[in-house]
């Protein structure tokens, strides 16, 4: 390993490699082409970046002046791509490198710039890229190594044609490195029409499924399942996430609800065709969506990249469709997170569901709205982008903005910018496990009858609201609310009951008809007509044995002589 990298790792903690980064810097594959496999979170980065070194280093520990590239390297994202710069920017920052980069959505104009003052390694994503090399603002004839990361998902993406013609533009005489989490028949083409004799790496380790994967339970109250749903999203802000729901029903609401709230979201259930399926998958792959609320059935078979969050709106069925669910994130090395939402009524079964999958959870309320303020100021204070220098485009801008305003309005108008972005986060009721209070005595009342009942489907939550409208009074006015087969009866407070009914006798909602009630219905009184304890068995008056026929002479009832009996109508002699 060069010195100049090693004084960069030592000064950085790094006292240990991680697996890939130990096989890839083996004596053996000095300047060899690599098919790695190994997936985000591996150290693949670093690993990378100490393989190509003594290529692009040669016998020096440092650069000379910059000019066109000696390496380059090809990500998915600019996400991604943008990550890599910052890590190789330490790593060979000793070794005197200049890095520049070249990724979609960026000034185009700036980093045709960059890339004319010259600079020793570039990283880039396919299509940007391949705008460089068709406008000629950038040389590839001194590249000496070429890594493409994540090759897979590039391919995955549609950069087939990119990635090809990139690589037909680099000199035959290369070291090429390709990192891919799986080599598909179509990576093992690609290393073989752009590779020489490339040795294959695999290091992706054999983890239990759910090392790598911190366990949410989050309780909430009743009502507040989808607000902690937005909010745990908002707290965590993964690059993706998925919500999985049991019902179809329940992935249209909750897609409403989150598109409403302005996330970007698409959903997957079962009646979808496969056309729109794909096209659902795709914008959570290119980074145009970032949630997908989805069934189980409707996950199957899908695999989402930089999946770190996993959300459970309503519990799985049973431990093992919580561990398919939750195996989705934390894939070998990269962190997830597995949330579930928990109401009061879910509290039990989520300690079974747990028990029975062997897991351990944290415990805890889901995110409040000022915990997510929180983490959004912690996201803002440690983003990168307060350290990096500013370009040329934007100089004139800085100079304007910093003579116009103070940096009391600068800051001001920042927040409230970032803010437009954000979805606010919901305000969350506050769970409390206390013991129930003792029913109370409800006091002096009137009863009512009501002339419809499981006949008109009613029941008591139905019932409620409708009667507090029809007879202007408030819930506490109301008492017992009784449903029988072809009417109901209701409680109201003595104080409440003459209003109430001149209110409401004329008609309440859907042609019911209400008239004073002597009390309450008559199995309040007591119990049922032909309840346990009462007799006549199941029908009230009716006897419990009703004999068939005549009845049957005593002896054994299969005997001969009992049977002609019976057959002569039971007829004994004296």
């Amino acid at each position: 390993m060069k010195q100049t990298l090693a004084d960069a790792l030592a000064e950085r903690g790094y006292d240990t490699l991680t697996p890939v980064q130990q096989a890839v810097l083996a004596p053996e594959l000095d300047g060899v082409d690599m098919l790695v496999s190994a997936q985000t979170g591996s150290g693949k980065t670093l690993g990378f970046g100490l393989a190509i070194a003594p290529t692009i280093l040669g016998v020096s520990e440092t650069f000379d002046g910059a000019a066109a590239p000696l390496a380059l390297i090809v990500a998915p994202t600019r996400e991604l791509a943008m990550q890599v710069k910052r890590e190789l920017a330490w790593l060979y920052a000793k070794a005197g490198a200049v890095i520049a980069s070249t990724v979609g959505g960026m000034d185009m104009r700036d980093e045709r710039r960059a890339l004319a003052r010259g600079a020793h390694v570039v990283v880039a994503t396919p299509g940007r890229l391949r705008d460089h090399i068709q406008r000629g603002s950038i040389d590839l004839g001194s590249v000496r190594a070429v890594v493409l990361d994540e090759a897979d998902e590039m391919l995955d993406l549609g950069f087939r044609e990119d990635l090809e013609f990139i690589l037909s533009e680099c000199p035959d005489a290369r070291q090429t490195l390709l990192f891919s989490a799986t080599v598909p028949a179509a990576i093992a083409k690609l290393a073989e029409s752009y590779q020489q004799d490339a040795v294959r790496v695999a290091t992706v380790s054999q983890q239990t499924q759910h090392s790598d994967i911190t366990y949410q339970a989050l309780t909430v109250s009743p009502r507040d399942t989808e607000a902690a749903v937005i909010n745990v999203l908002r707290y965590h802000e993964a690059p993706n996430a998925i919500v999985f729901a049991n019902t179809r029903a329940m992935v249209a609401r909750l897609t409403t609800r989150l598109s409403n709230r302005g996330f970007p979201v698409v959903a997957l259930s079962g009646e979808l065709s496969q056309q729109e399926r794909t096209n659902a998958l795709q914008a959570m792959r290119d980074g145009r969506a970032r949630v997908c609320v989805a069934t189980d059935v409707a996950a199957r078979g899908i695999d989402l990249p930089n999946l770190d969050l996993v959300v459970h709106a309503e519990l799985p069925t049973g431990s093992d469709t919580l561990l398919h669910r939750s195996g989705r994130t934390g894939r070998a090395g990269r962190k997830g997170v597995s949330a579930l939402i928990v109401p009061p009524a879910a509290v039990k079964k989520a300690h079974r569901l747990l028990g029975w999958a062997k897991l351990k959870a944290e415990w805890q309320a889901a995110p409040s709205a000022d915990e997510v303020r929180a983490k959004d100021r912690e996201r803002m204070l440690e983003d990168p982008a307060w350290f990096e220098e500013t370009t040329e485009s934007e100089s004139p801008s800085v100079v304007e903005l910093a003579a116009r305003f103070s940096p009391e309005q600068l800051a001001t108008a920042y927040l409230r910018l970032m803010s437009r972005h954000r979805t606010a986060p919901e305000e969350l009721t506050e769970v409390t496990h206390d013991a129930p209070r003792p029913k109370r005595e409800f006091g002096a009342s009137r009863w009512f009858e009501i002339s419809g009942g499981r006949d008109k489907r009613l029941d008591p939550k139905r019932l409620l609201p409708i009667l507090c409208k029809a007879g202007d009074v408030t819930r506490d006015a109301v008492g017992a609310i009784r449903i029988r087969d072809t009417q109901s009866f209701v409680q109201i407070a003595e104080g409440e009951a003459d209003a109430f009914f001149e209110a409401a006798r004329d008609g309440i909602e859907g042609g019911l008809n209400l008239r004073p009630s002597d009390g309450p219905p008559p199995d309040d009184r007591g119990p049922r007509p032909g309840g346990k304890g009462r007799p006549g068995g199941a029908k009230f008056g009716k006897p419990r044995f009703k004999p068939k026929g005549p009845r049957p002479p005593e002896g054994k009832p299969n005997s001969k002589k009992n049977k002609a009996r019976a057959a002569q109508g039971g007829k004994h002699k004296s």
